[in-house]
């Protein structure tokens, strides 16, 4: 079974898109982002449909080439370190990741704000990499 490169594509073009929304956070104080409840919302759920996008293409990936099963969002990143696909640092800050989308999805009470902004801040670079990864990955499945 081959990795359908058409469902990769599209999940890459929604990351692009949030990324590319979420970069008009990165220079907000946390008066200026939590001053208006559009801004926070619509972090929120964009940070939560990339994230989505990340795992989505993880389980296709692990499933496709059946590196095995993962019974938690954060365990696909982690096989997929260990099978070489991304690194395995890259794997365990994914997986922190994913379960931030756990508390947005299911303590979204919870969410600190703060939090939110700094993700913005500073761990984007992290789903950047990760598409690099995939897209490295697919490259080389073509050549195989």
């Amino acid at each position: 079974m081959k990795i359908d490169q058409d469902v990769i594509e599209a999940k890459l073009d929604i990351i692009e898109r949030n990324l590319a929304f979420l970069d008009e956070f990165k220079g907000m104080d946390y008066e200026e982002f939590c001053g208006s409840y559009k801004n926070v919302q619509s972090a929120k759920y964009s940070l939560l449909e990339l994230i989505e996008c990340c795992i989505g293409m993880a389980s296709h990936i692990i499933a496709v080439r059946g590196m095995g099963r993962a019974e938690e969002y954060r365990e696909m990143f982690y096989l997929l370190g260990e099978r070489g696909v991304i690194e395995k640092a890259l794997a365990e800050r994914l997986g922190d990741m994913a379960g931030f989308r756990n508390l947005l999805v299911h303590r979204y009470g919870d969410v600190d704000n703060t939090i939110v902004l700094e993700m913005i801040g500073s761990e984007l670079e992290d789903v950047v990499e990760f598409e690099r990864a995939v897209v490295q990955f697919m490259e080389y499945e073509a050549g195989r």
